[in-house]
């Protein structure tokens, strides 16, 4: 997670050199990067064992990162590289992350992660703060593409970690044995994301799930073209620009851990889970509003933080929740689907009707306006699926 969060206000500087008005096709590339990458990784994993395929990638992410830092040193081709980087930095994300949790699954049973993974997670977020901490420190002495070395040294250290893991595995086979939920070591990572589009288009539940997703996309896309437009006008220099990057990065995850130890538990107590879900657009909504008032650094700053650390803090896992009622192949197959080809096909078209908005001539606060209505309408199907998960829920108890 250091590693990621040291490229990841790289990546929205590289989206900035390579033209923020032409973000919209560095989504549409960044989804059919991720459609032609996932089906191609789980054919190559159903080739390799884990103790062997898990390293490879890491490996695989290290050597880019070190032929992206010699491309980044001819300008001649400076602005196509940043668009690709662009690009990268999301397949990057994507799949260390996945591959680093589907091997926490495998490696430890279940007792164990319910007892490990807090920790575990806990791990990543510090991460997560280290990352853009370094970053803000760094960015401006350096020069960006120099934090590519450093940002590789910590995705070799996580190497080691995996490869001392993998010893660990093997020294405790009877343990792997006796626990029926760590899986063999060549057993095959991912499946097909479209699987459960079948289970999706046959469920309103589903698709209301569908519907949440793509509105949550929309506004987060909406607010991501506004971040870079005001952030380029306001600075010139660009190991500035990803200073600052860094360090709403930096206040995302610091603001993002202390609402998961001190809130997130309780506002499920308190709210309910459809109140719980309703909150983050909510507060968005008021959000837009003042954006539109005020399209200023300050107001986005406040309001980019805001809807990230409720994201990742309230509204992620209050999403997850939707899927404790559903049967196991929703769980994996429609969710994998969701998580997947409905996210960053919203990422697309929320990228190109924003383009639109632009080109008709609407400015940063009148689509933040625009963006209001969107925000209630999300939060009202929001609250709708916490009580309709609430009364499956009930079903399940009753029927039991």
């Amino acid at each position: 997670m250091c590693s990621y969060y040291i490229l990841r206000p790289m990546r929205d500087e590289m989206g900035i050199i390579g033209g923020v008005d032409n973000l919209q096709w560095l989504f549409t590339g960044t989804f059919v990067a991720m459609l032609a990458v996932v089906p191609l990784f789980g054919w190559v994993s159903s080739r390799y064992p884990r103790q062997r395929l898990l390293p490879l990638v890491y490996y695989f992410f290290i050597i880019n990162m070190l032929v992206f830092y010699g491309l980044f040193q001819f300008d001649v081709v400076y602005i196509g590289v940043a668009r690709a980087f662009f690009i990268w930095v999301s397949v990057f994300n994507l799949f260390v992350v996945s591959v680093f949790w589907s091997f926490m699954a495998d490696l430890f049973s279940n007792a164990q992660a319910r007892r490990l993974f807090g920790f575990i997670a806990a791990g990543g977020t510090a991460g997560a703060l280290a990352g853009p901490l370094l970053t803000t420190a760094l960015a401006v002495p350096l020069g960006p593409a120099n934090l590519l070395w450093i940002s590789a040294l910590f995705l070799l250290l996580a190497v080691v970690c995996l490869h001392r893991l993998i010893a660990w595995r093997k020294d405790n086979t009877d343990d792997a044995r006796d626990n029926p939920q760590v899986l063999p070591e060549d057993q095959a990572i991912g499946g097909n994301p479209f699987a459960g589009i079948s289970l999706v288009l046959h469920s309103p539940y589903l698709l209301g799930i569908c519907a949440l997703m793509l509105l949550f996309t929309t506004l987060a896309t909406f607010l991501y073209f506004q971040q870079a437009q005001i952030i380029r006008d306001s600075f010139t220099d660009s190991g500035q620009r990803t200073a600052v990057f860094a360090a709403i990065d930096l206040a995302v995850n610091s603001l993002t851990i202390l609402i998961q130890v001190f809130l997130t538990g309780r506002l499920v107590k308190w709210l309910g889970l459809a109140g719980t879900l309703l909150l983050v657009p909510v507060l968005l909504g008021i959000g837009f509003l003042l954006l539109g008032l005020t399209p200023v650094l300050a107001v986005l700053v406040v309001v980019q933080v805001i809807r990230r650390a409720g994201n990742y803090a309230i509204m992620r896992p209050a999403r997850e929740m939707l899927y404790v009622v559903l049967g196991r192949e929703e769980k994996y197959k429609a969710k994998n689907f969701i998580d997947t080809v409905v996210y960053r096909g919203g990422d697309v078209v929320s990228a190109w009707a924003y383009t639109g908005l632009r080109t008709l001539g609407l400015g940063l606060g009148e689509i933040a306006f625009v963006a209001v209505p969107l925000a209630a309408l999300w939060g009202w199907i929001a609250y709708g699926l916490g009580r309709q998960q609430t009364r499956l829920a009930s079903t399940q108890r009753d029927t039991t």
